[in-house]
């Protein structure tokens, strides 16, 4: 007989819960080092106060006894702003979370994609860019370098480099809206029509397509530049030797402002995490504090520590 469980979902055998467990445990102890305390929220919450995220559309949505429409949560972000936002509202930032829980998304059918998946990360709320973004990508280097992980990359951009060139040609908000969906969709055919049907500075079709090294941040208008730029200035050598500058990078959450980043390894298809700045998500729950943080899937990681 076979008792087929959901799609996207997995059973862990005690071989690999013993290899997922010592990853977890190098993860913490990272965490902990760095001064970033545990908390963990409930897989439940209100779909109502999900949504104030802006994230992803919920994979699971129940009703409670009253009524209330409850949704398993796509991500660890949302429900620590909203943590950071109610039990912490008169504590002096910076406050420094960090986690270890399963989180739920949608997935396309036939993709082999997970739709519950454990993930370990940091939130670091109340330190502006660039010092907060620093921070947290030098605890993110730590953590990967912890679990013995030696040939990672961290791709570095930013949610507003295009933005803000598109503020300063005076795009209107249809047409800005119509660009940012080709960025973030990768469409750069696509973006490439969109600004010249504008009339607009060329150069804001070409930035998605800088990627390397620091020299790359020479190519973009003056204004621009200190953007990632101060961030680099501010990394340790160690930390700024793993960093690739990816200023085509854009994350699938909609709540990013700043500096976005991900993580790669040789021979994984797929990002082992990412994160960056959400500097607007905090006033949705009412106490307005700009943040930065990271996830990484813990089962992704295991496999590139396995190759």
């Amino acid at each position: 007989m076979i008792h087929p469980i959901p799609s996207g979902t997995r059973d862990v055998l005690p071989d690999e819960m013993r290899e997922l467990r010592a990853i977890e445990d190098a993860l913490r102890a990272t965490f902990d080092a760095a001064g970033y305390g545990e908390v963990a929220t409930p897989a439940l919450e209100y779909e109502s106060v999900l949504a104030r995220g802006e994230s992803m559309p919920p994979a699971y949505r129940v009703a409670d006894d009253h009524g209330n429409v409850l949704a398993l949560r796509t991500d660890m972000t949302v429900p620590i702003a909203r943590v950071a936002s109610t039990r912490y509202a008169s504590a002096e930032p910076p406050l420094r979370f960090c986690y270890v829980a399963n989180a739920y998304r949608q997935v396309r059918p036939h993709r082999g994609q997970m739709r519950e998946f454990l993930q370990a990360g940091v939130e670091l709320i109340g330190s502006p860019a660039p010092q907060g973004t620093a921070e947290v990508l030098g605890v993110l280097s730590a953590a990967l370098e912890s679990v013995g992980l030696k040939d990672f990359r961290i791709g570095l951009g930013s949610a507003s480099i295009v933005p803000a060139l598109l503020d300063q040609a005076g795009v209107g908000a249809e047409d800005r809206e119509k660009i940012l969906y080709e960025l973030v969709t990768r469409d750069f055919v696509g973006l490439e029509r969109e600004v010249k049907r504008l009339g607009l500075d060329e150069r804001i079709a070409h930035v998605p397509l800088l990627r390397g090294g620091p020299e790359v941040l020479d190519q973009l208008p003056d204004g621009a530049r200190g953007l990632l730029g101060d961030v680099l200035q501010m990394l340790t050598d160690d930390v700024r030797d793993r960093v690739i500058l990816d200023l085509g990078l854009a994350r699938d959450l909609g709540y990013y402002t700043g500096a976005i980043f991900e993580v790669y390894a040789p021979g994984i298809g797929s990002p082992l995490g990412g994160g960056g700045r959400y500097d607007e998500l905090l006033g949705r729950f009412g106490r307005p504090l700009p943040a930065v943080g990271f996830a990484l899937t813990i089962d992704r990681l295991h496999e590139a520590l396995a190759r």
